[in-house]
């Protein structure tokens, strides 16, 4: 095993959507609500500045209503091929009290308007990568990839 499958899950689907679709999914605040956390949770509020460096808010809301808030900071954007970001900054390059990943969304052209869409998430330690298996990344991840995939079949070209 190596030091990168000791803390790294990894989610790997292929979409019937071009890259620039599933990119804009992810940037923009509206659509982002629409698929990002398995039904019945949903997102509250979302506030992206999608920059290196800018910071996002991601409230995500349980269905009795309690709200868990998200902070992380984009580390790396490339448009419609890469988003990586991460909770160890809360903004700006304010440290978080406790990071726990780092996520990185890899969107590769297939060709004929199809996209091999790969999320990681980079745990610091193994115990985090653990707790994130746990808490049921591949079911949660996979529910919300499902989501997106439904998201991008009805939204427009």
């Amino acid at each position: 095993m190596t030091a990168s499958t000791q803390h790294e899950l990894t989610l790997v689907r292929e979409f019937d959507a071009p890259r620039e679709k599933i990119y804009k999914a992810w940037t923009d605040p509206d659509l982002l609500k629409q698929w990002f956390v398995p039904r019945p949770w949903s997102v509250a509020e979302a506030t992206l500045d999608v920059r290196p460096g800018g910071a996002s808010v991601i409230v995500m809301q349980d269905p009795e209503g309690n709200r868990y808030p998200n902070r992380g900071v984009y580390l790396e954007i490339v448009e419609n091929e890469k988003i990586v970001f991460t909770d160890a900054y809360t903004s700006a390059w304010v440290p978080a009290e406790k990071p726990f990943f780092t996520g990185v969304i890899l969107l590769e052209d297939l060709g004929n308007g199809r996209t091999k869409y790969t999320a990681k998430a980079l745990h610091w330690r193994a115990e985090d990568k653990e707790t994130h298996e746990k808490m049921g990344f591949h079911e949660g991840w996979g529910k919300a990839a499902d989501q997106l995939a439904g998201l991008l079949a009805k939204a427009p070209s």
